[in-house]
């Protein structure tokens, strides 16, 4: 079993959901059941899968998580960019979330090449 807190990848995701929830907030009141909680599930699921997967007893289960994880970077791409063109984001936001995201994408992806070795 893996400690999923020494692993860098897994601690930039959890300050990237962080940051994401801050953004968040600044989201209307009339999303806070539509995108608001949509964005916030999708990010928080990139750190909480690869825990999980953390806690799994076999290299084939963990790759399994960080697949899931990777599909999340890619869901909360999109809605960062459809945050960003309803103007709930400003543009400036916008692209240092979205190369944070694409950045954890690839390096859960890394890490799963690995394991795949």
């Amino acid at each position: 079993m893996r400690d999923f807190r020494k692993y860098n990848v897994w601690q930039e995701s959890h300050l990237f959901t962080l940051e994401v929830y801050q953004a968040t907030k600044e989201f209307p009141k009339e999303e806070l059941f539509g995108l608001t909680s949509q964005l916030r599930r999708a990010v928080s699921s990139i750190p909480t899968n690869f825990a999980e997967g953390c806690g799994s007893n076999s290299e084939k289960e963990f790759a399994r998580y960080l697949n899931i994880a990777i599909a999340s970077c890619s869901e909360v791409e999109y809605l960062l960019l459809l945050s960003s063109d309803l103007k709930y984001l400003k543009p400036e936001i916008h692209q240092t979330l979205e190369s944070k995201v694409i950045q954890i994408r690839k390096q859960i992806y890394q890490l799963r090449l690995k394991l795949n070795q």
